[in-house]
């Protein structure tokens, strides 16, 4: 029996079932928000090197993880 999904999350990727990108950018988007939050009040207290840390840490993950899958979509901004 084959159950059929809307959308499937593989490996932190969420891909729906037309193939387009929104569920996984929308699923991104407050984690990007909050990455950016941290780095925004943290730069008054750190290094640029630490800031670096924390960004890599934090957005850079975040960003681009599967982004070799879903970086060529419309609705991407890459």
């Amino acid at each position: 029996m084959v159950i059929q999904t809307s959308f499937i999350k593989f490996w932190g990727v969420t891909v729906d079932n037309t193939l387009s990108w929104k569920r996984h950018i929308a699923a991104i988007t407050p984690k990007l928000n909050k990455a950016c939050y941290i780095i925004r009040r943290s730069r008054l207290y750190l290094s640029q090197v630490a800031l670096k840390m924390v960004y890599y840490a934090f957005f850079h993950l975040v960003m681009f993880y599967g982004l070799i899958f879903w970086g060529n979509s419309t609705d991407s901004v890459y």
